[in-house]
C-alpha cells in the first residue's frame, strides 16, 4: 500500500500507526533519507492487499484517520461507507498446484506488492531466456542461500521453497511466531537469498511439453525418445544435469555416468559450467560469500552435508538439527560429485546441504504437499536460527 505523507511525518509515527516493525519500513523505502519526511512524499506501507470498511479495519488494528485521508489509490467510498485496505493475514502463494515458472512468477509479484521490503532481481538467464529470479529477504550480516528445481521434475520443491517464504513474511510483517520462533529476530540476523527455480525450461517442459521454439522442440522429442511423455525429465531443455555441472570432481561424473550425449537426465555436459543455468548459480554464489546453503530436490527423505571431508566441524550441529526437527535422516558422505553442494562446500569449506524432499518416484504427487511442507518447515526455521 503506498500513502502520501504530510511535511514531517516520521516513518517512527507509520509504524505506530500501521503496526508495522520500523525495519520493515525502513527497507521498504530505501528512497526516504530523511527522520522527517516531505509533504506528498509516497510512502510503502508493507502488509496490506484487499479493501475492507472502518469497522472491519477497527478488529485488526489501529489506524489514524489523517493517514487515511491521504492514501493513495487505497481508500475508496462505496455506498457511502470509507473502505480502507486490509491487513494480509492469509496466503498469497497458492503453492498446491502444477507450479510451472509462470506460477512462480506470478506468486513472486504478489510477494513484493504485498511485502515491499523483498528484494528480486535476475541472476542470469535459462536457455530460452527465462529470468533466473533471487529473492532476497532480510538485513543481517549472516548469508543464507536456498534454491530449489535444479532437476525438472523436481518442481514441487519450488511450491514448498515460495510457501515457507510466504509464511515467513506474513509472521515478519504482523509479529506473529512459527513454531516458536519470532522471526523479526531472524530477519535482523540473517540476510536470506533464495533461487526458488533453477532450471525453468525444464519445469515447464515436464508440466507442460516440448517449447513451440525450435530447435530446442525437435531435439527435446528425440533426446526423449520420441515420447512426449517429459514427466521423467530432469536435465536442462539442452539435455544437461544441471546439478553434474560443477567443479567439484566433474571428470569423475563424466566418466562414469551412462549417457555420454545430452539426454532426459544425468549427463553432466562436455564440460563443468557450460549451461547458463549453472554458470548464473556459480556466479551468484562467488559474488554473495554464502555462509551456508541448502539445495531441496526430491526424493528419499535424507539431509546430506558433507564431502570429501571438506566440510567445516560445525556442519554435523546444523545436519543433526535438520534431522531432528523433520525426521529425515542425515547422510555425511555418498558417493557423488560435481554437484551444487559439492562444489560450495569444496570451494568455501563451509556448511553445505541437500536435502530430498518426500518419499516416493518423481514428480512426487502433489496430495504429498502438505506432508512434506510440515517436514521440511522445520528444516527452514533452523536454516536461520543455526546460520
Amino acid at each position: 500500500m503506498n500513502i502520501y505523507a504530510s511535511l514531517g511525518d516520521t516513518l517512527a509515527a507509520y509504524s505506530e500507526c500501521f503496526s508495522v516493525p520500523y525495519e520493515l519500513l525502513l527497507d521498504s523505502n530505501p528512497h526516504i533519507k530523511k527522520d522527517r519526511l516531505e509533504q506528498g512524499e509516497i510512502v510503502r506501507i508493507p502488509g496490506y492487499e484487499t479493501v475492507c470498511t472502518w469497522e472491519e479495519l477497527a478488529h485488526f488494528f489501529p489506524v489514524c484517520k489523517e493517514a487515511l485521508r491521504r492514501m493513495k489509490g487505497a481508500a475508496q467510498i462505496v455506498n457511502g461507507s470509507v473502505q480502507l485496505p486490509k491487513r494480509v493475514i492469509s496466503h498469497v502463494v497458492q503453492g498446491q498446484k502444477e507450479y510451472d515458472f509462470s506460477a512462480l512468477k506470478q506468486d513472486i509479484e504478489a510477494l513484493c506488492r504485498c511485502y515491499p521490503f523483498v528484494r528480486t532481481r535476475a541472476i542470469g538467464y535459462s536457455v530460452l531466456g527465462l529470468p533466473l529470479i533471487e529473492i532476497q529477504i532480510g538485513q543481517g550480516p549472516i548469508r543464507v542461500h536456498l534454491n530449489g528445481s535444479f532437476h525438472a521434475n523436481e518442481w514441487i520443491t519450488s511450491a514448498i521453497i515460495m510457501t515457507f517464504l510466504n509464511d515467513y513474511l506474513l509472521a515478519v510483517t504482523n509479529g506473529k511466531t512459527l513454531r516458536g520462533h519470532h522471526m523479526l529476530d531472524y530477519y535482523k540476523k540473517v540476510t536470506l537469498s533464495v533461487v526458488p527455480m533453477v532450471n525453468p525450461d525444464g519445469v515447464n517442459l515436464v508440466l507442460h511439453g516440448p517449447p513451440e521454439q525450435e530447435p530446442h522442440r525437435s531435439k527435446v522429442v528425440r533426446m526423449n525418445g520420441g515420447s512426449v511423455d517429459f514427466s521423467q525429465w530432469k536435465a536442462n531443455i539442452r539435455g544437461i544435469d544441471l546439478n553434474n555441472q560443477f567443479p567439484a570432481k566433474w571428470e569423475v561424473e563424466r566418466a562414469r555416468k551412462i549417457p555420454k550425449a545430452p539426454a532426459p537426465r544425468d549427463f553432466p555436459g562436455f564440460a563443468p559450467l557450460t549451461e547458463p543455468e549453472a554458470k548464473a548459480m556459480a556466479a551468484l554464489t562467488e559474488e554473495s560469500d554464502f555462509d551456508m546453503i541448502v539445495a531441496f530436490h526430491t526424493q528419499g527423505k535424507e539431509i546430506y552435508w558433507g564431502y570429501e571431508g571438506l566440510e567445516p566441524p560445525c556442519a554435523e550441529e546444523t545436519a543433526m538439527e535438520f534431522a531432528k526437527t523433520s525426521g529425515y535422516q542425515a547422510v555425511k558422505y555418498i558417493d557423488s560429485h560435481a554437484g551444487y553442494r559439492d562444489w560450495f562446500i569444496q570451494t568455501w569449506k563451509r556448511r553445505g546441504y541437500t536435502v530430498e524432499l518426500g518419499e516416493g518416484v518423481n514428480p512426487l504427487p502433489m496430495e504429498q504437499f502438505t506432508e512434506i511442507y510440515e517436514d521440511s518447515l522445520g528444516i527452514f526455521l533452523a536454516a536461520l536460527y543455526m546460520a
